[in-house]
């Protein structure tokens, strides 16, 4: 920031250039940065799941091993998330968990991380884990969200903030291997699989909608990742060669490019560029396919966990743990590590259309001039 001082009134303008640099260096979230808003499952959830009676938490080592505290904050990951990393690109930092007691006053304004580890976008998805934040659940959350951020701002300003907002959701891998291919999944006798696919599809369309209906206009919609080639699905399928699973991998093939064509047809039913296609099963897929070509010297094997690959149960303190966490795709049995997410944030951020469809967040960000 350049401010001119005139001796004539040295005091006077000293005293405003000091406020005014200062002012603009302590408060760059509340002019500068756009709040963000996080939906769907352990791929995102930064700790809301800590808050609930559930197993399916990430809230003891080593997960958190290489997060700046280096201890496990609910993040299933051994370091940063997406959200994390993409808060680091848009400005906003790291957002907190809805259900976060320190969730008010400023952090309140910067946004909120919806997202509950085991959800799908089927309400039976994940009924395992008893106590989660059912997708639904997550958006009457932020509806209450938007009440508690109009106390602090006022509805004018509240509604701004939201509909200027970044949003993320991702839906839809558990949907496949916590309820379709779970053994003795009553979906799979309901459904081939393309039909799941499909009617997973108009069930997701409706959650997409009423978010746009809440408001958001800047939505980032994530594929489901290469689910037949994790380490979990290679452990439960009983892959002998480190070949993916064939039938996971029907379903990611099949889901993805639908998901992108749904997103093309909301777009044109609502009239403006709100849904983003981030094709992040073409992310993963390129570690996959060639992991040394990004510096990974495996990506079949789970850095922490146990059995075949790695790939059975969570990650504990009695799992096999590598020493070098930047040379793994995955960290667990279903979660990319740190540095895979790093190299994913990169394609949601500068990527081609082939990755970000119609844009990437770099080019929205310059769009809505931020």
């Amino acid at each position: 920031m350049h401010c001119a001082c005139f001796p004539s009134m040295a005091s006077i303008n000293v005293a405003l250039c000091i406020t005014a640099l200062l002012l603009s260096l302590a408060s760059p979230k509340a002019e500068g940065a756009r709040a963000f808003y996080i939906f769907g499952d352990s791929l995102v959830d930064s700790g809301n799941n800590n808050y609930l009676a559930t197993e399916a938490r990430a809230d003891l080592p080593p997960y958190g091993i290489d997060f700046p505290t280096h201890r496990p904050t609910g993040r299933f990951s051994n370091g940063l998330n997406i959200p994390d990393l993409i808060g680091e690109r848009i400005g906003t930092g790291m957002i907190l968990p809805y259900l976060s007691p320190q969730l008010t006053g400023q952090r309140l304004v910067e946004g909120a991380n919806f997202a509950s580890a085991g959800i799908g976008v089927l309400n039976d998805t994940g009924i395992q884990f008893a106590s989660i934040i059912r997708i639904y659940r997550q958006l009457e959350f932020f509806q209450e969200y938007q009440r508690r951020l109009a106390a602090v701002v006022g509805t004018e300003q509240a509604q701004s903030r939201v509909n200027q907002a970044v949003v993320l959701i991702t839906l839809g891998g558990n949907d496949f291997v916590n309820n379709y291919f779970l053994p003795g999944s009553i979906r799979r006798l309901q459904f081939t699989i393309p039909n799941y696919v499909r009617y997973v599809l108009s069930e997701y369309r409706k959650v997409l909608l009423r978010l746009h209906e809440l408001g958001a206009r800047r939505i980032l919609v994530t594929g489901t990742g290469p689910i037949g080639c994790v380490p979990g699905e290679l452990a439960s399928q009983g892959s002998r060669n480190g070949e993916c699973a064939a039938g996971p991998t029907q379903a990611a093939n099949l889901y993805n490019p639908q998901l992108t064509q749904m997103l093309r047809e909301l777009n044109s039913q609502v009239g403006s560029n709100a849904f983003i296609a981030s094709n992040t099963g073409r992310m993963l897929n390129d570690f996959v396919n060639n992991p040394r070509a990004y510096g990974f010297t495996t990506s079949k094997l789970a850095c922490c966990g146990q059995g075949p690959y790695n790939g059975l149960g969570l990650c504990t303190t009695a799992s096999n743990l590598c020493p070098n966490r930047d040379v793994y795709v995955f960290w667990d049995a279903f979660h990319p590590t740190e540095r895979a997410n790093r190299f994913i944030v990169r394609e949601m951020m500068l990527g081609s259309v082939d990755y970000m469809s119609p844009m990437n967040l770099s080019t929205i960000m310059a769009l809505d001039g931020f």
